[in-house]
């Protein structure tokens, strides 16, 4: 009886793996096969901050939140590029002069007002940046960016003291 039992059992799942093979045909297309806009409804209501899939992870992809890291980052560049603003006209009220050909340019055309050009200039990129963060070295450049104009302001910090 306990022959009987087994027998019935093993033809029970094969009848239902050669079921399941034919029944698992997808009706709705699969959605993983094309990637995810960079500016959907899910930006705002979305809740994916990282990638399952290794090979997700290795390819790169659009997110719909993003860490605490990235809002420090982005936050500190757009801070110290004010702070750049601000210094850069102290430093040429002082009698210093603009080293960068394209900003003395700004500066004679808008005056004390490039700053809202050169605000725009650094904060327009941060936030593609951002919307890439999950590819391959952009929190690399990110992270760059935030380096070199911590040393710009440094040194504009270091003009003004001892100049």
């Amino acid at each position: 009886m306990r022959n009987d039992s087994k027998t019935f059992r093993k033809n029970q799942g094969d009848r239902l793996s050669l079921f399941m093979e034919k029944s698992d045909r997808r009706f709705l297309q699969d959605r993983r096969k094309q990637p995810t806009p960079g500016l959907s409804r899910f930006t705002i209501w979305g809740r994916r901050m990282t990638f399952r899939r290794e090979e997700d992870k290795k390819r790169g992809g659009y997110v719909d939140r993003y860490s605490s890291g990235l809002l420090f980052l982005l936050i500190l560049v757009v801070g110290l590029n004010v702070l750049d603003a601000l210094f850069t006209m102290m430093i040429l009220d002082n009698g210093g002069w603009e080293i960068n050909p394209v900003v003395r340019s700004v500066i004679q055309l808008y005056g004390d007002g490039f700053w809202v050009w050169k605000f725009a200039i650094v904060s327009v990129p941060l936030i593609l940046l951002c919307l890439h963060s999950k590819f391959r070295m952009i929190l690399t450049i990110i992270l760059g960016i935030s380096v070199l104009i911590t040393t710009v302001v440094f040194y504009q910090v270091y003009l003004i003291i001892c100049r």
